[in-house]
């Protein structure tokens, strides 16, 4: 076992070092607290790093959604190579229905990996399918298709009424 994977280096050092260094990095950017305010930033970025290692539960969502953010971006790596090689341009330039879809993707992701992570998925799917909150589910799920069907036929009306006879 090398000091790279030994518990204490993965479960306790690293989230420390993440979590630390995005609290300072936003306090620092927004400068919520005030202009040259680093001294304090870095201590409230320390203070927050130092409960999330005091406790297991918000520690082990952050260790398990860690992997995912890795797997995610390799491949959004891979996808924006083989874009940009397949359209022959030197340069990426996201269309912005892709930055809607990637946007609308990354966020189901991140929301069904938080509630896997946190065990509140089986509560999801029971609610869903099966149990005393199932007719809302359906219910629910007929009227955002009732809103996708005029949400179609109006966008339709709208692109069809401009042509010349």
């Amino acid at each position: 076992m090398t000091i790279l994977s030994h518990p204490f280096f993965t479960e306790q050092v690293l989230p420390f070092l993440l979590v630390f260094t995005l609290i300072f990095a936003i306090l620092d950017k927004t400068k919520i607290l005030g202009e040259g305010k680093r001294q304090i930033n870095a201590i409230i970025g320390l203070v927050v790093a130092l409960m999330l290692i005091a406790f297991p539960f918000p520690r082990s969502i952050i260790v398990n959604l860690m992997p995912l953010l890795a797997v995610l971006a390799v491949i959004f790596l891979v996808f924006i190579l083989l874009y940009t090689f397949a359209s022959g341009e030197s340069e990426f330039k996201t269309p912005k229905g892709l930055k809607i879809t990637f946007g609308i993707l990354i966020g189901l992701a991140l929301i069904i990996a938080i509630l896997v992570l946190t065990g509140y998925w089986d509560l999801v799917l029971r609610a869903v399918f099966g149990g005393a909150g199932s007719e809302i589910a359906t219910n629910i799920f007929f009227i955002l298709i009732i809103i996708a069907a005029i949400a179609v036929v109006l966008g339709a009306g709208k692109g069809g009424g401009s042509s010349k006879s």
